[in-house]
């Protein structure tokens, strides 16, 4: 087992003959987060930057508000624990949610509740956008090396690049995987654009709000719940980033939109 989220196999393929091909396939394992010796949550998913996923997670779920309060964090060398040690007491949540999509995604509260809403002047063109899907997994990533991941980055629209990407078999994974990154490095995550290959489904649009993003943008589609959240909460939802075009569900105005009425 390779230590870069893919393994090494060998599977055979039939095109017309058949023929032994060597490759990679993703990697997914059962990964236990623990705060001050207590087990929090236990998620399913791509043992790679497993510090990015921890701290990501405890700030998305409210469990953190800062990097500052994490004195100790460490990896077990199996990549299938991780001991984070708050300067706080913790408890765990009484109430979790686990939510729609692959893996199983998890929450500690319900995704509809406790957001307010985003005030951002943020502009984007829409060519922007489908520029920056085309560097989120670029010929280096994990997707192009294994398939079968999902990927998600925070975009500066201002100076038009990627400040953080992240790849994960799950989609929560990859957005909390992506905060994390920000923690970490002091990057700021409000008032930029989050997109992610994942669907857009509540609990994705909460840990976008949570991060202060006023757009939130997908490869694919977005649930009626999300939809209903971002209209609320002031978020541009996108979706069906591709082919050239995409599909904006709420508040298109950020992105150029300029009504008839």
């Amino acid at each position: 087992m390779g230590k870069s989220g893919a393994v090494d196999i060998r599977w055979h393929q039939y095109r017309a003959t058949w023929e032994a091909v060597d490759g990679e396939i993703i990697e997914e394992s059962l990964i236990t987060i623990y705060v001050n010796g207590i087990e929090i949550a236990a998620l399913m998913g791509t043992p790679l930057h497993l510090d990015w996923l921890a701290l990501g997670f405890l700030k998305n779920e409210g469990l953190i508000e800062t990097p500052k309060v994490v004195e100790s964090l460490w990896v077990t060398q199996d990549r299938c624990c991780v001991d984070v040690w708050l300067s706080h007491e913790v408890q765990k949540p009484k109430r979790v949610i686990i939510t729609s999509g692959c893996g199983g995604g998890l929450t500690f509260d319900d995704p509809s509740l406790g957001i307010e809403p985003i005030r951002s002047s943020l502009r984007v063109e829409p060519e922007q956008i489908l520029d920056m899907f085309n560097s989120l997994q670029s010929s280096e990533s994990l997707y192009a090396r294994a398939r079968g991941v999902h990927a998600s980055g925070l975009m500066d629209a201002e100076e038009d690049q990627l400040l953080a990407v992240a790849e994960d078999v799950g989609r929560h994974n990859s957005i909390d995987k992506v905060h994390g990154a920000c923690l970490q490095a002091g990057i700021e995550t409000r008032g930029r654009v989050l997109l992610t290959t994942g669907r857009i489904s509540s609990e994705m649009l909460r840990k976008g709000a949570v991060m202060g993003c006023p757009i939130v943008a997908s490869r694919t589609s977005p649930t009626s719940l999300s939809m209903e959240m971002a209209q609320a909460w002031n978020i541009t939802l996108v979706g069906y980033v591709r082919g050239g075009g995409m599909q904006v569900y709420t508040h298109p105005e950020r992105l150029g939109y300029k009504s008839e009425t």
